[in-house]
């Protein structure tokens, strides 16, 4: 199928072919019918892509403070590389789709096969859609028209905030989409408007919905204006529906409110406020938060877990049935606001209107050709033609070169784990993610043969002999289970499973595989615990070798703050921090010490107020021949001291890491200092440890025992923490 996509660092809009999305739990699979283009946030988006890189820098301060503070704590190289690795990304374009149900995803109900619905996917021929973000299109709307169910709902809450009363008067700044819909809402609630903008087309347009327009172009003062449509008292509130830097929009809606007067702003402006404009009349200022409550939250949006209708009457959900309800009795005209229309083969003519503004527009609406289902490509997207793979190519005997598929297309497998398997030479045939886009789009980058939505064709492929999982981790236990029965080597990024009984299951099928097979035929199993593989951490191994004491490990890392909902921290989908991040250093000093950990005990700051007690923690571990190793694991420091610190003590002698860029050696005979250009984390060396092991057939570059006790630490630290 096809997908429209914007590269932000090249700037070009492309109509990509992807493979057809798989549906998720509590997702709806969608053919594509009709969908609007957002003038505004698709407009933005293009334009950005389309600048040079310092006016991309000047529009995002904010990112270019990060970018400087990365700098200092990983290095120029490394910062370069994650920057570069960001903009190469293709975002998907489009949020306000109508179109015809395909499948309905496990645990959802109210849907099925051949539905109408209006939903929030992209510009694509098919979208994946929670449920909670899908509604049944009422039979007298078409499927064009329910394209703007989205947008409307944006401008439904907005309105919603405002609450407006019959009678009461209400200016418009701004009369695109956003605006036109939020002036026919008001008309609806029994409100006069009037409407403010400088394009004379919008204004004809508003002028015709009955609403009493100011052309900002003339020069009309907007403030005498506000006046005088209400008679000298002043406007009741005031909706801003602009994209503009510019402060002149909250100037002009605080001047012409009355006393009490209410203000919202729908869209983008400045927010150089004027104390004295709203201290004056105790004006109250709000922002809407886009299609309402739900908005942004994880449980509503991605887990379908609705609002209780007595506590939260308008979510999202319901904003898309009342904009719906509201065209199917003509309360809003939506069918006037459309200027264009494309074919979807056409769609990149759309945003070439946009970015050149070579006429007039408003609402561009994409057309979709009936899908046949058959056609529907998720089993793979061929992205190259010729394989060149160095040495002799796997062909599924016992070479045992590395064949690759690998599943999981985010951020950390672009930027860091997929270029260092590249450079072990491996044949990278097949990338997977659910979406598919994303898969597409890093397989084109790092010439994988084929994507693919469909994850089980990776375990069922006899061409592949290896598989790379780098999905959210409550995937990673089923995923590992499914490919070393398949027989394949397994590469999983940590931690290796999030709950105790999933670690059961994994280490019975693997002493089960070990019982029937001989031990070169066992399949290789490695957990990405890279820091063991750093050239820094290898040199402190070698001299710590020397000491035959027992050491004292100080471990400290700066993590810094995440979202309370963030999905690292839910239980079943991330594991938590510990879990998933802490065990890092669990590993680390477990190799240090090369004996087992005998004794754990975890506290945490649990009166921090934010909910979260699992990213401030100490914890002590104790090795079997002595050793102590103390790891801080701590989200309330500053960003600008760097994130990782290991210190020993040992000997009368010390060493200590910084962030994987400088070893420092204090009484060490022929040893003061290690350092490097840019941070080494070691995950290079792990590659090609984890390649060379499959390519020459065992041992693992980690134990199946040490990653199994790591994996048990990490987990009785969480209990005790929790």
């Amino acid at each position: 199928m096809r997908q429209v996509v914007q590269n932000l660092r090249k700037g070009n809009t492309s109509l990509l072919e992807v493979p057809c999305p798989s549906v998720k739990k509590g997702h709806l699979l969608i053919a594509s019918r009709a969908s609007l283009v957002s003038a505004g946030t698709e407009r933005m988006l293009v334009e950005f892509g389309r600048s040079g890189f310092l006016s991309k820098a000047r529009q995002q301060p904010d990112k270019v403070k990060e970018v400087m503070e990365k700098m200092k704590t990983d290095g120029l190289v490394s910062t370069i590389n994650a920057v570069q690795a960001k903009l190469d990304q293709d975002l998907p374009l489009g949020y306000c789709n109508a179109g015809t149900v395909l499948e309905v995803g496990e645990g959802l109900e109210g849907f099925r096969p051949g539905d109408r619905v209006a939903n929030n996917g992209c510009h694509a021929e098919v979208v994946s859609v929670p449920g909670n973000l899908c509604v049944k299109i009422p039979a007298k709307v078409s499927d064009e028209e329910a394209a703007f169910t989205v947008l409307g709902s944006i401008a439904l809450q907005g309105v919603r905030l405002a609450q407006p009363t019959l009678g009461e008067s209400f200016a418009v700044i701004g009369l695109g989409l956003v605006g036109l819909l939020t002036a026919q809402i008001l008309q609806a609630n029994g409100c006069r408007v009037l409407g403010l903008d400088r394009d004379v087309h919008r204004l004809q347009l508003a002028g015709q919905f009955g609403v009493q327009t100011v052309d900002l172009s003339k020069d009309e003062d907007p403030v005498s204006a506000g006046f005088s449509f209400t008679r000298g008292r002043g406007i009741d509130g005031v909706l801003i529906a602009t994209d503009t830097k510019s402060n002149k929009p909250v100037e002009q809606a605080a001047r012409m409110s009355r006393k009490k007067g209410r203000i919202v702003l729908v869209g983008v402006t400045g927010l150089a406020l004027n104390r004295a404009d709203f201290y004056e009349k105790e004006l109250t200022f709000q922002v809407s938060c886009s299609y309402g409550p739900g908005r942004y939250d994880p449980n509503y949006e991605e887990k379908n877990r609705d609002y209780p209708l007595g506590y939260v009457r308008w979510t999202e959900q319901r904003n898309f049935e009342a904009v719906l309800e509201m065209m199917a009795s003509g309360r809003i005209d939506v069918q006037s606001l459309i200027s264009h229309r494309f074919q979807f083969a056409e769609a990149l003519k759309a945003y070439d209107l946009i970015a050149e503004a070579r006429e007039p527009y408003l609402g561009i609406v994409l057309q979709y050709p009936e899908v046949e289902t058959s056609s529907l490509k998720m089993n793979g997207i061929a992205l190259r033609e010729e394989v060149v793979v160095p040495g002799e190519k796997y062909n599924g005997g016992t070479d045992r070169l590395a064949a690759v598929g690998l599943i999981g297309a985010g951020n950390f497998t672009g930027q860091v784990l997929l270029p260092a398997l590249k450079k072990t030479g491996v044949l990278l045939k097949t990338i997977a993610s659910i979406g598919g886009m994303s898969a597409t789009s890093l397989g084109k980058k790092f010439n994988f043969e084929e994507s693919t939505s469909n994850v089980e064709e990776i375990f069922k492929n006899p061409e592949l002999n290896t598989v790379f999982i780098t999905t959210r981790h409550n995937t990673h236990a089923q995923y590992v289970q499914e490919a070393l029965k398949q027989g394949k080597h397994v590469f999983v990024e940590k931690p290796l499973c999030i709950k105790e009984e999933e670690l059961d299951m994994i280490e019975k099928l693997y002493h089960d595989l070990s019982a029937v097979k001989d031990q070169e035929s066992i399949p290789l199993l490695m957990v990405g615990f890279n820091r063991r593989f750093s050239p820094f951490v290898q040199k402190m191994k070698q001299l710590l070798d020397s000491i035959n004491e027992p050491k004292c490990f100080i471990m400290t890392v700066n993590a810094g703050p995440i979202s309370s909902n963030h999905w690292v921290l839910d239980p079943d989908v991330g594991g938590g921090r510990i879990i998933g991040e802490a065990c890092h250093f669990i590993d680390l000093l477990r190799f240090l010490t090369d004996h087992s950990v005998i004794g754990v005990t975890a506290s945490s700051t649990d009166k921090s107020g934010d909910g979260i007690n699992e990213d401030k923690v100490s914890f002590n571990l104790t090795f079997s021949e002595g050793s102590i190793g103390t790891v801080h694991y701590l989200a309330n420091g500053h960003r600008s001291f760097p994130k990782e610190r290991l210190e020993v003590f040992c000997g009368g002698r010390i060493l200590a890491l910084d962030n994987f860029k400088k070893l420092t050696g204090l009484g060490w005979p022929g040893f003061k200092v290690m350092r490097s250009l840019k941070q080494d984390k070691g995950h290079e060396k792990e590659m090609a440890a984890f390649i060379e092991a499959v390519k020459k057939g065992g041992p693992p570059p980690i134990s199946f025992h040490e990653l199994t006790e790591v994996t048990r630490v990490s987990f009785e630290v969480a209990r005790q923490v929790r």
